[in-house]
């Protein structure tokens, strides 16, 4: 790297926190272990049941903010299971709740992977500075991963810092009946294999927008008017659900501060972990503005890209992607329309950077070869460090690459505005690569971005260190640029 660009590392570094929990099921498969769990609490009396209750409220209470609801819900999983006729008291049914409840802690093992956004909220920032939202994949017990988020500002004069974060988190209230787009929802089904009579007897019916009520209609219908017995038949209306559970709406209470929301693994396909969140402020060609983000969802087999869908990170949609491009991890979408086209970077073959372009932000095909690995550094694969980001010289991409003993370093690229497929320069060295502390952790000798952002001239780039902490470096614009151009 030459010696003209100057990285400053802030002296920040966000660690995980084991004391940020959430209340998750803790319930056996085995019908007869849940029968014989059941069976101790009921022969409890009242009297034990309410001393054993105030237990778990004393060790458990301080560190939730609405733990009877969580209770609760799970007594209600177990509930019929049950087999009795008279009606339990509240005691007992939250005691079954918390029998069958465990804490989770979301960040134990690692907090890492960050992208960053401008706050959708600027009313108090003060001249000069700007507020943020930064996403982080937080990782826990079994690596499942999930996206949490913190706030802060950038002040005038270059300085970072965060807003306090609370010792409480809480997962989102799930949309029960979500809205779909019946578009995108038959081109994923086609993709997935499904282009049959018994699928278009089941889609057939529905609106242009249908909700999960109308959905599950349809398929109650198509059931009792054909014969549901042939293996493809059931198979259809298996992914029918399959594909239905994967598209979900997510609210959080506006009370909630942002380091308080936590988007928690909810579809099958994504129940080993939401990874590596892509997020980025998209200006659409009227001048509204939404955020989107694109992550990677894992059932412990498959991975699957997805995208996110919000206007304040309060209400969320999640959203299966479609189009034979959406494959393998890394899509980062581009902050606006070029010439009326989404465009999206990708990585198709965990080799090489590719470019695609689309009328739909929702569906992805054609993908075309962007970049190839062309220095030592970045010789066993190349991939983007989230979306671009628009300059008056260029898109600047950030970019990883992996060399020499997996050692990943962070790099730059610049494309033509107009034309993003022609590379107008690329840094011959990395911008930055893992020194000191931040050579050890989880997987060890890797420096990682899913995002930045550019205030002033400064490039704001937070960063992973060895999957395990996060922390932020920021690098003068103009002499990146100058680099890059050169």
């Amino acid at each position: 790297m030459k010696k003209m660009i100057s990285l400053r590392r802030h002296e920040i570094t966000l660690l995980p926190e084991s004391g940020r929990v959430i209340i998750r099921p803790f319930i056996p498969s085995d019908p007869e272990r849940i029968a014989a769990i059941l069976g101790r609490i009921l022969a409890l009396t009242e009297e034990e049941v309410g001393k054993e209750l105030e237990s778990v409220r004393e060790a458990f209470e301080c560190r939730h903010y609405d733990m009877e609801t969580m209770l609760l819900d799970h007594y209600a999983k177990v509930q019929p299971h049950i087999n009795s006729s008279h009606p339990l008291s509240l005691a007992r049914e939250l005691l079954i709740g918390a029998i069958f409840s465990g804490e989770y802690s979301l960040e134990s093992a690692a907090l890492f992977n960050p992208s960053i956004v401008p706050h959708p909220d600027q009313s108090e920032t003060p001249a000069g500075g700007l507020r943020f939202i930064m996403s982080l994949r937080a990782t826990g017990e079994g690596h499942i991963s999930s996206i949490e988020f913190r706030s802060g500002m950038i002040a005038r004069d270059g300085d970072i810092s965060f807003d306090e974060i609370s010792r409480f988190v809480s997962v989102p209230h799930v949309v029960l009946n979500p809205t779909y787009r019946k578009k995108s929802f038959i081109l994923k089904f086609h993709e997935m294999g499904f282009d049959n009579d018994y699928a278009d007897s089941v889609l057939a019916p529905l609106a242009e927008e249908f909700t999960r009520n109308d959905l599950n209609k349809s398929v109650e219908t198509t059931r009792n008017d054909n014969d549901p017995g042939t293996h493809e038949n059931r198979r259809t209306l298996e992914c029918v659900q399959w594909l239905a559970d994967s598209n979900y709406e997510l609210r959080f209470s506006p009370k909630l501060g942002i380091s308080e929301r936590i988007i928690f693994p909810f579809s099958a396909n994504e129940s080993n972990g939401i990874e590596d969140a892509r997020f980025v402020r998209f200006t659409d060609d009227d001048g509204s503005v939404l955020y989107y983000a694109t992550y990677t969802a894992y059932n412990g087999r498959a991975i699957l890209p997805q995208f996110i869908e919000t206007i304040d990170f309060l209400h969320f949609r999640v959203l299966t992607l479609n189009g034979t491009a959406v494959q393998n991890k890394g899509m980062a979408l581009f902050p606006r329309r070029i010439d009326g086209r989404y465009v999206m970077l990708s990585r198709q073959d965990d080799e090489n950077l590719f470019i695609m372009f689309s009328d739909n932000p929702h569906y992805w095909s054609d993908p075309h070869i962007l970049l190839r690995p062309a220095e030592v550094w970045e010789s066993v694969k190349l991939g983007n460090c989230g979306s671009p980001i628009e300059t008056e010289a260029g898109w600047l991409v950030i970019t990883h690459g992996v060399g020499p003993m997996r050692r990943y370093c962070i790099g730059a690229v610049l494309l033509d505005l107009e034309d993003p497929t022609k590379v107008i320069g690329r840094l011959r060295e990395p911008l930055l690569c893992p020194e000191g502390e931040e050579r050890e952790g989880y997987v060890p000798n890797v420096v990682y971005s899913c995002g930045s952002l550019v205030h002033g001239n400064q490039l704001f780039l937070p960063y992973a260190m060895s999957d395990k902490f996060t922390t932020v470096a920021s690098v003068p614009l103009d002499e990146i640029l100058v680099a890059l151009k050169g």
